[in-house]
């Protein structure tokens, strides 16, 4: 038997052994000892300067959906993945603890606690997958996307990448790419779901099923107007331009090239567009781009770009290889109905060659120079205290008691990144192969265990 997903709830978009875990410690009763877990990155993508936030928003709405209903039990009963006990804990599941991260557009370094979740081992430990598949996607695609954006300057992005992905990625991928400061999208379900705004021209189909190229620009334009795009590299692209052109006439909005030498083609068909008199007629360029060969068309006479496979994929770093990891627990089971006193947890980390954790619940400040220039990302285990004027406290609470408090529009996400990106030393920004743009320093007691 084949069961369709249910999008009514998140709660098996996880890994099998987080419910044997689950489990086990109901079983031990650590499952009711106060937990910290703590996301971040150990390192970025090579080369990669920062990396940027982005999945927040997702991950609040599927944390309320994160229930388990009749048919996940029966599910789970049935195949006898969870015992009884552990059913009746599941039946009733609802995350009461808290959340903190950073907000959604910031950007983060190696060992930014990016998402701090705070709660019962049980609770906590059940988040872990969703979490995870949530941000490390969303994050790829947003730090891949805000280095396109860098590149192109003030050429506005397109994100195409929906037919190079699984569905609901390319929704979210999209998103992130906005957050990013990509200006639109092909996905219609980003624009219903997030309020993406979108925009869409032709493909060759459409001028390979007319008798004729000409009779295909004909027939797009008396439909969408002449302030829309034509695809003109079917065939031969000066004639598609001059017949472009001829249809149109000087007021065409643009004309899309899509595959070929694609900074000789865009001077040569400035050139040509110029000589017809249609000076004002945009030049988009799609067809494999990455923030690379972006930046190489810098100086070509472009006025856009559309971005798919290096969009969705990462441009080369597919995840952001975060990790969910406990960093503080009570020694004790501790009653429902007592506070969670953080200070009052043991540190605890991992001592694995080569993966090293550091105990302790985090708190983290962008240190930056009186002219607002980030200088250091400074992780601390106690709230920060003693702030420069200038420095900036960066978790931000986002569920309280299992509540959600931290929830923005996408809007302000987006200009929460140009700002972010604003206060980076400018070699931040440089696509050459470098250092984080600045370094994280630990406080006092947070060596590497």
């Amino acid at each position: 038997m084949t069961n369709t997903v249910n999008s009514g709830t998140t709660a098996l978009l996880t890994d099998h052994y987080e419910l044997t875990m689950l489990q086990a410690a109901l079983r031990s009763g650590a499952a009711s000892r106060r937990a910290v877990f703590e996301v971040f990155a150990r390192h970025l993508p090579h080369g990669r300067r920062y990396g940027v936030v982005a999945g927040t928003g997702r991950l609040l709405d599927a944390l309320e959906r994160f229930r388990f209903g009749p048919d996940e039990l029966s599910f789970l009963r049935d195949n006898k993945i969870v015992d009884e006990a552990t059913l009746r804990y599941l039946s009733s599941y609802r995350f009461s603890g808290n959340i903190w991260g950073y907000a959604e557009g910031d950007v983060y370094f190696p060992g930014s606690p990016i998402l701090v979740v705070e709660g019962t081992f049980a609770e906590c430990v059940l988040l872990e997958t969703v979490v995870l598949s949530i941000l490390n996607h969303d994050c790829a695609v947003a730090s891949a996307a805000s280095r396109m954006v860098t590149a192109a300057g003030s050429r506005p992005l397109i994100e195409m990448g929906s037919r190079r992905t699984h569905e609901g990625a390319g929704v979210a991928a999209a998103r992130a790419a906005y957050l990013s400061g990509f200006a639109s999208t092909s996905n219609l379900q980003a624009r219903f779901t997030y309020g993406v705004p979108s925009s869409g021209t032709s493909a060759h189909a459409f001028t390979l099923v007319h008798d004729s190229e000409q009779e295909a620009f004909a027939a797009q334009l008396t439909s969408l107007g002449p302030d829309t795009t034509l695809l003109v590299d079917t065939f031969n692209v000066e004639q598609a331009v001059r017949d472009a052109v001829e249809v149109a006439g000087p007021s065409l909005g643009a004309v899309r090239i899509d595959s070929g030498d694609l900074p000789a083609l865009a001077v040569s068909v400035r050139a040509l567009l110029d000589s017809l008199g249609a000076a004002h007629t945009r030049i988009i360029l799609t067809g494999d781009l990455d923030e690379y060969s972006i930046a190489g068309l810098a100086v070509a006479p472009v006025d856009g770009y559309g971005v798919g496979t290096s969009l969705v994929t990462g441009s080369g770093a597919p995840t952001a290889a975060l990790v969910y990891k406990l960093v503080a627990r009570s020694a004790v089971p501790v009653a429902d109905e007592e506070a969670l006193d953080v200070a009052m947890l043991q540190p605890v980390a991992k001592r694995s060659v080569g993966k090293p954790g550091r105990g302790g619940r985090k708190w983290a400040v962008r240190e930056r120079t009186a002219g607002g220039e980030a200088v250091t990302e400074r992780i601390l285990l106690a709230p920060p205290a003693d702030l420069g004027p200038t420095d900036r406290v960066l978790l931000q609470e986002l569920v309280k008691e299992g509540k959600v408090v931290g929830r923005e529009p996408l809007a302000e996400a987006r200009k929460r990144h140009t700002a972010a990106l604003a206060e980076l030393p400018a070699y931040a920004l440089q696509l050459s192969r470098g250092y984080p743009a600045i370094p994280t320093v630990f406080g006092p007691g947070s060596e590497e265990a």
